[in-house]
Formats: C-alpha cells, structure tokens, sequence
C-alpha cells in the first residue's frame, strides 16, 4: 500500500484525494464522492470535507493510499 505524507496534523478528504493522485483536479472530488466511490477505513464517505488523520486508509477502486 502506498502512504503519503502530509504536513499537518490532518487534512480534509478533497485535499487529500488531490495529493495522493488519486483525481487529477480538486473539483473532480465531488463528482467521485457522489458516486459512493470513496472508502476511508472500509466505510463508505460521501463528505469532501472528512478530516483524515495519520493511519487513515482512502480507497478509490482497486487503490488503496495510507495517510502517514
């Protein structure tokens, strides 16, 4: 699984898809979360603004990215 490091202490889930490369611009986060394609620790999330915090596992189809 692939981790990426971020700066502070958390950052909001639509930041966080951005930096891990997992959409290719900011606004391409509602579109996905909307469509229920989002897990974060295996639960479903449908909020951009979810606070990850180190540990936190996001899941967007078949990639799996660590917060660290």
């Amino acid at each position: 699984m692939r981790e990426v490091a971020i700066r502070e202490g958390s950052i909001r889930l639509g930041q966080f898809l951005k930096l891990a490369d997992l959409i290719e611009a900011g606004g391409d986060a509602k579109a996905l979360l909307a469509a229920e394609l989002v897990d974060v620790n295996g639960e479903l999330e449908t909020r951009r603004g979810r606070q990850l915090v180190s540990g936190d596992v996001v899941t967007v189809g078949a990639a799996s990215v660590r917060v660290s």
